[in-house]
């Protein structure tokens, strides 16, 4: 029975070794004992031989099952980073104009945004082998990127209210600017652009916006002070174009050959749905009204230091398909210059565009209603008088996006206040400073914003993806008859007292753009002189004509 017993034993044993290689070989492995109660000795203590002598037990140790140790461990899938979100873009509302899209290409050219470029599908436009090319100097990372324009247009006008009385002219204007853009990674960076404006073959005399040959539009620099929770601040230094809110009093006036600059500083502050701007600058070349196109005919232009102009600007875009924007702005002239005011001039205003869209059964946008209203104070002293005027402007539209042409249909209403009476202590004729006037008060620019009351309704389609038409009819009265009328140039034109009614005036233009690179433009406007200018200073009614071509790189 010992015998049998031992035999059972060594069976025993080597079906536990056998079980053991089997074991590690299995894909599926044994579960092993993992707490404390678990891990028993797996010593076998086995009753000894009753026939030796003197009987014991015997120890038999028996093979522990261990572990699989080389089987493949899973690595752990980690989940996907969480998507960022995307950069929320202010709601787009309809220009002052009509214009062409430009793509990449900005109102500003150093505001130019060729990000797209990371994408490497896509679509290519030309010039863009130029912008944000990479190299390394100094253990540092620069980005350089260069392009322009070159636009021409041809004029044909016939009894504008501009000096040099009612006459027929055409010329041709020619424009050419070109910048260079250096980056140093996030922290500096330095801009300058060119610009040659030039006049050829007019009869009239030569006009403040017309011309300055050779000469430097914009040159400064950036520096990124530091980004925190507000957002990204930094600090300009240098030569450089304006371009504020809707442009209806701070514009660089794109429309003129010689866009207006300053030179001075600014402070900029960037948030999530928020922009603050801070300037100090004065004005410089003839665009800006305070220097005469002869003084720097053959030379640089140089900022004309008896002009001051300071503000602030804020922008809130965090409120839905909505603009809300207020600024104060600060202007003191210690030079008598002509056609502009004398003495300092504090300017406060605000502006809201809301925009309503109108979805259908399906969801989708098929309407929407644009909505656009500006107001702003102005105070302070003009030589021996008080200064008190103001302006206020709305404007409402409405687009069919699903119809044909995807018309729009829209309404102005402007009032820039006028003097009440020039015998008096107090001045009410509001000064519009430098303004965007091309796009708001006529295409003919005949009128400024000054002693102004205009009614306008405007027709918008789209017959085909490259191509715009507007129609758009104004009814011009004075303000005030204790005032003038004035010309787009802040000119006064004609006397007190002679009744209200300026005219009024038809202006139908469009664009075909072939691409972002190039487009087409054209334009006719007719204007009909009311009883103020048959009075004061009478001609034959006023038209003008005009076809550009603009070429970006």
């Amino acid at each position: 029975m010992w015998g049998s017993r031992k035999v059972w034993l060594i069976v025993a044993s080597l079906g536990l070794t056998g079980l053991n290689s089997a074991v590690a070989q299995d894909a599926a492995p044994a579960p092993v004992p993992t707490t404390a109660e678990e891990q028993v000795d797996l010593n076998v203590i086995v009753p000894g031989d009753p026939s030796a002598a003197p009987a014991q037990d015997q120890v038999i140790n028996v093979p522990t099952v261990e572990p699989v140790t080389d089987a493949v461990p899973v690595p752990a899938i980690k989940p996907p980073p969480p998507a960022k979100p995307k950069k929320k873009a202010p709601p787009q509302f309809p220009g002052p104009k009509t214009l062409p899209p430009t793509g990449p290409y900005r109102p500003l050219f150093f505001d130019n945004d060729f990000s797209y470029l990371k994408d490497p599908d896509h679509e290519i436009v030309f010039g863009e082998d130029w912008k944000a090319v990479p190299y390394c100097l100094w253990d540092q990372t620069f980005t350089l990127s260069a392009g322009g324009e070159l636009r021409n247009r041809y004029m044909n006008e016939d009894n504008r209210l501009r000096p040099g009385g009612p006459i027929h002219t055409d010329n041709q204007l020619i424009r050419w600017r070109n910048y260079l853009d250096l980056q140093a990674g996030d922290t500096f960076r330095f801009y300058v652009e060119s610009l040659h404006a030039d006049s050829f073959g007019a009869e009239a005399p030569v006009q403040p916006i017309d011309v300055n040959r050779w000469d430097l539009q914009n040159y400064f620099m950036d520096v990124n002070l530091f980004e925190d929770d507000l957002g990204k601040h930094t600090i300009r230094y240098g030569r450089q174009e304006l371009l504020l809110g809707r442009q209806r009093l701070v514009s660089p006036l794109d429309w003129a050959n010689t866009r207006r600059n300053f030179e001075g500083f600014r402070y900029m502050l960037k948030g999530a749905d928020f922009k603050l701007d801070v300037f100090a600058v004065n004005p410089v070349n003839s665009a800006t009204g305070y220097q005469p196109v002869a003084k720097y005919d053959n030379q640089f232009d140089q900022a004309n230091h008896s002009v001051d102009f300071i503000g602030t600007y804020f922008t809130y875009t965090g409120v839905k398909n909505t603009i809300l924007d207020s600024y104060w702005m600060y202007q003191n002239t210690r030079d008598d210059v002509a056609n502009r005011p004398d003495g300092s001039r504090h300017t406060m205003g605000s502006r809201v565009s809301h925009l309503i869209p109108v979805v259908d059964i399906c969801g989708e946008e098929c309407r929407v209603w644009d909505f656009d209203t500006e107001g702003a104070f102005q105070f302070g002293q003009d030589n021996t008088q008080e200064v008190f005027a103001g302006f206020y402007t709305a404007i409402a539209g409405h687009t069919w996006k699903q119809a044909p042409w995807s018309p729009r249909v829209s309404g102005l209403f402007y009032y820039g206040s006028g003097d009440r009476s020039p015998t008096d202590a107090r001045n009410n004729t509001f000064n519009v400073m430098y303004p965007l006037g091309h796009a708001y008060w006529g295409i003919s620019d005949n009128l400024s914003g000054q002693n102004l009351l205009d009614y306008a309704l405007q027709l918008d389609v789209k017959p085909t993806k490259k191509t715009a038409i507007t129609a758009a009819y104004h009814w011009f009265d004075l303000a005030s008859d204790g005032d003038r009328a004035y010309n787009v140039a802040g000119a006064p034109v004609g006397t007190p007292g002679n009744g209200r009614d300026l005219g009024q005036a038809l202006d139908l233009y469009g664009y075909y753009a072939f691409n972002p690179n190039f487009d087409v433009q054209a334009g006719y406007s007719w204007f009909w002189y009311g009883t103020f200018i048959d009075n004061t200073t009478p001609r034959g009614d006023a038209s003008q004509f005009y076809l550009q071509t603009s070429f970006r790189y």
